[in-house]
């Protein structure tokens, strides 16, 4: 298991005049409503505890008023917590001093914003050059070193233009430019693509995919569309209230959603589009069926099982090895939605 790179610890959130002296209310139960509407303050984050794998992409993601967003500052320290830990490489964010603070957002953690957050004044080089420049290299040198991000993002003939004149995409594939230049270590995405129509989302999905199979940064990404985390999450955790009600694979939380508010989340997924043969499989067996690759997904393996006169296969691993198998009544279970309460299943109409 790839070990943690942020690991967030009973981290709690209390808007209003006097939090401290409200947190114990809510550490015994009381609930977001009732903190409002007898204390006046308002619970962002409730005993947060998630560990953050290197290299990977984990996503963060619920409704608004989730306190995603909320979450994804404290990791920098934008927003000051009421309680609780965030320690990254073993060092605790919270407790940094102001100059520590301050190199930890220069050189270990880079941000991407929804609403871009570019210079309008500045063109794309200068933009793009803007955080070497604040990590002190000289302007020159920073526009060359990060001529080859804006290259990298699809921008290369753009270095001159300013923000005004890009489309939408283009802005954020700025803003990406500029986050990589730094080499930071961490890359924070606060609903960095939300603002986008559709297809340019999509593409914008791809390119971060696309770098990350290259540079295996550490990215938290804040969403609040699960076909999004799910396209692009290695682990998925889901926020309600301030609090965290699932986390894990997004397979699994796909196949067992933890209660009736998930199940909401996942009932309109094409769930033979997204569930993969490996979570399904049966380990070790082997069959007379076609040899299929274990990231499959349903949709794709259905019409070959169908045909298999065993009405199975095989699920090889990337290197052709078979490390199970799987049957057809197993791929139409998969294609029902677990129901919480009763553990059975019940079939889409």
């Amino acid at each position: 298991m790839t070990e943690a790179k942020i690991r967030i610890q009973n981290l709690y959130k209390i808007f209003g005049p006097k939090p401290q002296s409200v947190i114990s209310k809510v550490q015994e139960g009381m609930s977001k409503q009732e903190l409002l509407e007898e204390h006046g303050h308002v619970l962002g984050l409730k005993d947060i505890n998630i560990d953050i794998p290197a290299r990977g992409v984990s996503v963060i993601m619920g409704l608004s008023g989730s306190g995603k967003s909320t979450l994804i500052r404290h990791i920098n320290r934008l927003i000051e917590p009421t309680s609780g830990k965030m320690i990254v490489d073993d060092q605790d964010v919270l407790a940094m001093s102001k100059d520590e603070l301050i190199e930890f957002r220069r050189y270990k953690a880079s941000m991407v914003f929804q609403k871009f957050g570019l210079h309008v004044h500045r063109t794309v080089a200068e933009n793009a050059a803007y955080g070497l420049i604040i990590q002190g290299t000289p302007v020159q040198e920073a526009k060359q070193l990060s001529q080859k991000w804006i290259e990298r993002v699809g921008l290369g003939g753009f270095e001159g233009h300013y923000p005004s004149q890009l489309s939408g995409g283009m802005q954020q594939r700025v803003g990406l430019a500029r986050a990589l230049s730094t080499d930071a270590e961490i890359l924070l995405m606060d609903e960095a693509f939300s603002a986008l129509d559709p297809l340019i989302r999509t593409d914008m999905q791809d390119v971060l995919l696309g770098l990350q199979e290259e540079l295996h940064k550490t990215i938290v990404f804040i969403t609040h569309d699960l076909d999004e985390a799910l396209r692009i999450g290695d682990s998925i955790a889901i926020l309600r209230d301030g609090a965290v009600i699932q986390q894990g694979d997004p397979q699994d939380i796909i196949m067992h959603p933890s209660d009736d508010y998930i199940v909401d989340f996942v009932q309109d997924i094409n769930r033979g589009r997204v569930i993969r043969l490996k979570t399904l499989m049966a380990p070790g067996e082997s069959t007379s069926g076609p040899n299929l690759p274990h990231t499959m997904n349903l949709e794709l393996a259905l019409p070959l099982i169908s045909e298999a006169e065993s009405k199975s296969g095989n699920v090889v691993d990337d290197d052709g090895q078979i490390i199970g198998s799987i049957s057809l009544e197993q791929i139409i279970s998969g294609l029902t939605r677990p129901d919480v309460d009763t553990g059975s299943e019940t079939r889409y109409q």
